[in-house]
């Protein structure tokens, strides 16, 4: 698969999943991880903030009412999401955010046009990472700041069962990175990392959307697969992955 079909890929699966409401939105939502990131990130009085996979505006929305001198964008290739935000944004009278839609591919914006980028769950379906990362170098200035949060492989999975288990929801998975990956990502665009903290979640999935999934499981080693703490039920399937939430400077 090209860049462009996973691209396409990914697109047609947050459709779908932005279409099914409060069961994507049961996969992602946290408020007490949303506290943490709002507290971790250092905003003042006029920065420009992108939210980079901005997805239902979930950091979008918080980040802008709570800094109403910042100018806040949410980029996505996904417009239908993209539409209801504006909806939402006009709705609620917030005047500080705006959305925009683009490729997957190049950033729609000059360079050095942003002082923070933020990113939450999205940057494992990038098909193309050092791309983005640059573009993400690109559209920040000098001194700016870049904040990842995003699942990570357990230390033991050195096959990568997490990958394996999360590509069997067609829409777009490409891998999870170690936090020296990132690192080692980061400084080849001119990016370093100076401060993170770790989380986790629970994720659910819908044993429809995993066809195929016993034979991951088959052929994983158990003692990985118990790692993520697995549980199956009669209609759904539960993992726990650790997440990185790390800055990294221009």
């Amino acid at each position: 698969m090209d860049i462009k079909e996973s691209i396409a890929s990914t697109r047609k699966g947050f459709e779908e999943s932005f279409a099914t409401g409060d069961f994507y939105n049961r996969q992602t939502q946290d408020s007490e991880h949303l506290e943490k990131i709002l507290a971790f990130l250092k905003i003042s009085s006029g920065m420009r903030i992108l939210d980079l996979g901005t997805g239902s505006g979930y950091l979008s929305f918080p980040l802008a009412k709570n800094n109403p001198g910042c100018q806040v964008v949410g980029l996505d290739i996904v417009n239908d999401a993209l539409g209801k935000n504006r909806e939402r944004a006009e709705a609620e009278g917030i005047k500080n955010l705006s959305f925009v839609s683009y490729d997957g591919i190049d950033f729609p914006f000059e360079a050095e046009s942003f002082d923070l980028l933020v990113t939450r769950y999205s940057l494992h379906h990038f098909p193309d990472i050092e791309h983005s990362i640059g573009e993400v170098s690109r559209v920040l200035k000098k001194g700016g700041a870049l904040f990842i949060s995003d699942p990570c492989p357990n230390e033991c999975d050195k096959d990568r069962f997490v990958d394996d288990y999360m590509r069997l929801k067609k829409d777009g998975h490409i891998k999870f990175y170690t936090k020296d990956e990132w690192k080692d990502i980061g400084a080849r665009h001119g990016l370093t990392l100076t401060d993170s903290f770790t989380t986790s979640i629970r994720f659910p999935k819908k044993k429809d959307t995993a066809y195929g999934y016993r034979e991951v499981l088959e052929k994983h080693d158990k003692s990985v697969i118990e790692s993520y703490d697995f549980a199956e039920t009669e209609t759904e399937l539960y993992l726990t992955e650790q997440v990185n939430n790390i800055l990294l400077k221009k």
